[in-house]
């Protein structure tokens, strides 16, 4: 949800007040007076804030880190004060009526309703501990039991990975080599090292070659995928260290509410004619 700005008598925006300490200082100023423990907030002018709002803002400041006390709840009360204050005054001075101003409420109304239904399909649509789990079993099989790190030579084709293959024969480095002549940014400063990665991070038929090669061994053929042609030194292999649900719920439960998000939404726009 968009943040309500609200303003203190010393200007202060609302993101200050998660700041602001909850402790009295040595010599504490006086207290802003605390609100009445029913009916309205505070009525200005006539018109009543709803106790509602600071609840509100609260939620949204202790989700910040604030601490809920009398001190927060009584600055709170004086920022909506100031709110309604100035809301009053710009509706009085025509500031209200301006067209920026009218399109940055009109956008906020739109944020704010969006969110609403997001908010209400997944309470309606939630991700359960099946789904999880169910998550968690596929990226272990898809990650495997092994990883390999590997350096490659990549080139554009395949005459280029003949002669790499040629030179390597003969002795040269195949750090030296890399650094000459692979086309891999990323890897050809570091001599074609791809690090540690299990093979369903590249590209299949280098991974399909990568994984039929013993410790230490080269390919004798390039490579090709769809990235050009390649020549892979496979340096080490060891098990994966796959973490354990406890320690990644959490990420793939927000990988899966951004699915099922963009799939509603997919389908708001299926249904819809956009031009």
């Amino acid at each position: 949800m968009k943040r309500l700005v609200l303003v203190l008598a010393a200007a202060l925006p609302i993101s200050t007040l998660a700041q602001l300490p909850t402790k009295e200082p040595a010599k504490p100023a006086p207290a802003p007076a605390a609100a009445p423990a029913t009916g309205p907030l505070a009525t200005v002018n006539g018109v009543a804030i709803p106790r509602q709002r600071l609840e509100l803002v609260l939620r949204q400041q202790t989700a910040r880190g604030a601490t809920d006390n009398d001190q927060m709840r009584a600055q709170l009360r004086e920022a909506l004060i100031n709110n309604e204050l100035l809301f009053q005054e710009g509706t009085r001075n025509g500031t209200a009526k301006k067209p920026e101003v009218q399109q940055q409420i009109d956008l906020s109304r739109q944020e704010v309703i969006a969110n609403a239904v997001i908010n209400e399909f997944l309470r309606t649509n939630p991700v359960s501990d099946a789904d999880i789990q169910k998550e968690y079993e596929r990226a272990k099989v898809q990650t495997g039991e092994r990883e390999y790190r590997a350096r490659h030579i990549l080139v554009a084709n395949e005459a280029d990975a003949k002669a790499v293959l040629a030179d390597l024969k003969k002795g040269v480095k195949f750090e030296e080599l890399a650094q000459k002549k692979s086309l891999d940014e990323y890897t050809r400063p570091k001599g074609g090292d791809l690090d540690w990665n299990v093979p369903s991070n590249f590209d299949k038929a280098f991974a399909d070659a990568m994984v039929k090669l013993e410790k230490g061994k080269m390919t004798e053929t390039p490579v090709r995928s769809r990235f050009g042609f390649h020549v892979i030194v496979l340096d080490d292999v060891r098990p994966v260290n796959f973490p354990p649900l406890a320690q990644v719920r959490q990420q793939i439960q927000q990988r899966l509410v951004g699915q099922k998000v963009e799939v509603f939404i997919r389908e708001l726009r299926g249904k819809s004619k956009i031009e």
